[in-house]
């Protein structure tokens, strides 16, 4: 299991992929990253929400609420700004793996 503290610069890049395959609510988002990992990050809603609204302020993605079996959610969508973030943060995260990788052996 990996702790939140080590995401610490990527997690924002980790929803921006998550949430290129499509809008989701919050609490899908955290399962999809559960999902992905195999199991890996499973973060809490503490670490998530506080993410998401950094990004939404920062306009890289967009959300607006939905009822959903009589259930209301914010639903969180990539904004083109986002996707060209999400391109960057791809970059330099090859980037960091391959100077790591090299590193580490």
């Amino acid at each position: 299991m990996i702790r939140p503290e080590a995401l610490k610069g990527h997690l924002d890049g980790l929803i921006l992929a998550v949430l290129a395959d499509g809008p989701v609510h919050g609490y899908a988002l955290i399962e999809q990253l559960r999902g992905r990992s195999g199991g890996s990050l499973d973060l809490p809603e503490g670490t998530v929400y506080p993410a998401l609204h950094r990004l939404e302020a920062q306009g890289l993605i967009t959300s607006s609420w939905s009822t959903e079996s009589g259930r209301k959610r914010r639903v969180y969508r990539l904004t083109r700004t986002g996707g060209r973030a999400l391109t960057e943060r791809r970059r330099e995260w090859t980037q960091l793996a391959r100077a790591v990788e090299a590193v580490f052996g």
